[in-house]
């Protein structure tokens, strides 16, 4: 059946904007009509749906078909997603149930083969995908690129292993993303000549762009913890072919707020080129990754949005594959009943688990900072904590508090160090979802807060956890430790009581639970902890 849209078409490719009548048989836009060489002031604009260029899925705390209920909400109708999070969990199976979740809804999810699970060999992951598994993965025609390659160690070594999975994805012509922050000069030459094509972890416009003068798509990144839209957004000035817009990481409070539009609209706020920052939103991705992704032109998969304006982007539909799936408030991706998948061999803790004798000052701390991923370090003396017992404890009048990861796929001895700059003062947070390899991650004012908040997500096998002398919640992840079953909208719902609690007891981080998931990313500098141990991710070398 035929079905006709009129509106102010806007054409990326010629740099233009007309009134025109798009005709769609089926799933593809038939035929544009020209209407008017001029917009019309009282129409809504079609424009290509927006693309997320790098997203891990389950940093949203939805599986893929609860994302998506609200991603179209804000016109997003594509996503380049690295699936590494659940894979480092669950392996192969685990890729699998996103691509299936995925599948069950008209959104276009263009999953990657994750090149590092685990992301190091300095912790404990629950699966392990050698070069066989990622050449499995690769030969998929589901899967569309080899996902960021955080081992950039392993390339400059020339790491055999991490050759073979480079060579495997350009044998099959297949993109690479890279992962290298702070990489510069000489080395990130030698990096990008290895075959990566993209980076989303550059932090100064200065490391954006050698990496772009060097022939590298720079991926502007605002998710919930890392943001690097303002240090980053001038490169689209100079270079708008090679830049593109991602999250990354976004919690479900965050997505129900807005996607890639909110940059739109920053953007533009920046008096850059209109057309130069809907190629990062809607064009760059989709002809960088080869996505099964319309451009609005005639033989297009019809996939677009309507927008009430080019200042805010609004949306007011959203439309893919010629299905409207968002319109009037309303999203219309259906709910999918998931069967939960997990890996959690883990049992309640005690309290002496995590007590630290109190010798061996000075001792390093971890600095974490607000909207960063990377953290510094701090060295302490004894005059910087409390002393309980005969052991360190948090000293809250400070900021020094007790950080612990909790291995959860087998025993072993509970890891621990300080940390400064989540300013609880009471309490304690703990998640099972702890990038790379998602053990159990808590920080606390206190020995016995830290553990009832680990045991609360060992009792749901997997969750965010929040206590305090007077109350305790949790949202449940069942599926991975990761991700919810529920509805996205609950989902959001109760992140937001769980973040406002944690807010209450003092942390003065803009997404507390964000920050603490990337306190175990050794692959970032500079100082981070693991199941294993406080690491030097700049020496790549336990401490």
């Amino acid at each position: 059946m035929e079905q006709i849209l009129q509106g102010n078409l806007v054409d990326i490719p010629n740099r233009n904007i007309y009134y025109a009548e798009i005709h769609l048989e089926g799933q593809r836009i038939k035929e544009i009509r020209h209407l008017s060489e001029n917009p019309n002031t009282a129409a809504h604009y079609i424009c290509p749906g927006f693309v997320d260029a790098h997203v891990h899925i389950e940093s949203s705390l939805l599986v893929p078909s609860a994302f998506a209920k609200l991603a179209v909400k804000h016109g997003t109708v594509a996503t380049i997603s690295d699936p590494h999070e659940i894979a480092n969990v669950c392996g192969e199976a685990g890729v699998e149930f996103m691509i299936e979740n995925g599948k069950a809804v008209p959104f276009k999810f263009h999953f990657g083969a994750p090149s590092c699970v685990p992301a190091t060999v300095f912790e404990t992951a629950g699966a392990v995908l050698d070069l066989a598994a990622v050449k499995r993965l690769l030969e998929r025609d589901d899967i569309y690129y080899l996902s960021e390659m955080m081992n950039f160690p392993g390339v400059l070594n020339g790491d055999p292993e991490v050759m073979a999975k480079i060579v495997a994805a350009q044998e099959l012509g297949k993109p690479i993303d890279g992962h290298a922050p702070g990489l510069r000069g000489e080395q990130a030459a030698h990096y990008i000549a290895a075959g990566m094509s993209t980076d989303h972890e550059c932090f100064t416009y200065e490391e954006g762009l050698d990496k772009a003068q060097q022939g590298m798509k720079i991926l502007i990144r605002e998710g919930s913890a890392a943001k690097n839209f303002e240090a980053l957004i001038e490169l689209l000035r100079t270079h708008p072919d090679q830049i593109m817009f991602c999250s990354d990481d976004k919690h479900p409070d965050s997505l129900l707020l807005g996607h890639i539009n909110q940059l739109c609209a920053r953007a533009v706020t920046h008096e850059l080129d209109l057309f130069d920052v809907l190629k990062a939103a809607c064009v760059n991705p989709v002809e960088h990754y080869k996505m099964d992704v319309g451009l609005l032109r005639e033989g297009d998969w019809a996939d677009f949005v309507l927008l009430r304006d080019l200042e805010h982007f609004e949306v007011e539909s959203t439309w893919i594959n010629g299905e409207c799936v968002y319109e009037n408030g309303e999203s219309r991706i259906p709910e999918i009943a998931v069967e939960p998948i997990n890996q959690f061999h883990c049992s309640p803790i005690e309290q002496h688990t995590v007590f630290m004798p109190a010798v061996g000052t000075p001792l390093p701390a971890i600095v974490a900072y607000d909207g960063q991923l990377i953290t510094g370090t701090r060295e302490i003396s004894a005059a910087d904590l409390v002393v309980q017992e005969g052991g360190w404890c948090s000293n809250p009048s400070n900021d020094l508090l007790k950080l612990v990861v909790v291995n959860r796929y087998q025993p072993a001895p509970v890891a621990k160090a300080f940390i400064q700059g989540f300013g609880l003062q009471q309490g304690a947070i703990a998640s099972s979802v702890a990038h790379d390899s998602h053990n159990i991650i808590a920080v606390g004012a206190d020995d016995a807060s830290l553990v009832e908040a680990i045991n609360l997500v060992i009792r749901e096998q997997g969750g965010l956890s929040c206590v305090n002398a007077s109350e305790s919640a949790v949202l449940p992840l069942p599926v991975a430790g990761l991700m919810s079953a529920d509805d996205g909208l609950e989902v959001a719902a109760a992140y937001t009581q769980i973040d406002t609690m944690a807010k209450a007891q003092g942390s003065r981080l803009s997404a507390p639970f964000m920050t603490l998931s990337f306190m175990a990313l050794l692959v970032i500098p500079e100082l981070k902890l693991s199941d294993r141990g406080l690491f030097d991710g700049r020496q790549f070398r336990f401490l």
